[in-house]
């Protein structure tokens, strides 16, 4: 559970049912800020069929998250962690790194850094997600 952009909490085991692209960023990772547009077509293409993204920010300091969020806007979900629990709780090793969690809850997909070449593969993963019952 981690504080939103909202003010809200975020749980992610609230969002079981769903398929969720969590994702970890921070405002100095140069290939987040080509990863942000693609997470928000993926969110406008497949949020009605149960698609949620949950971007992860580690900067220590929020300024930071935000003068990147003003140049490079998300328009999925957004929470916050500065102590950094989160990702040493799922081993990311570097910015970003995505997991895929179908709706049981479960990694189905691992990817370090992004890519331009690799969108067609995470949008046939997440599809597939999606499909399966």
């Amino acid at each position: 559970s981690l504080l939103g952009t909202d003010g809200q909490t975020v749980a992610l085991d609230k969002l079981r049912g769903r398929v969720v692209y969590v994702d970890f960023w921070a405002s100095w990772c140069g290939p987040c800020k080509r990863s942000f547009p693609w997470m928000n077509e993926m969110h406008r293409k497949y949020g009605d069929q149960g698609l949620t993204v949950v971007a992860v920010n580690v900067d220590k300091k929020r300024e930071d998250a935000a003068k990147f969020l003003a140049a490079t806007p998300g328009a999925f979900t957004i929470v916050y962690d500065p102590a950094g629990g989160t990702p040493a709780a799922w081993q990311v090793k570097g910015m970003p790194t995505s997991y895929l969690v179908d709706r049981d809850g479960r990694i189905v997909a691992v990817d370090s850094g992004f890519r331009d070449e690799s969108k067609d593969a995470l949008e046939a993963r997440i599809k597939a997600a999606l499909g399966a019952r």
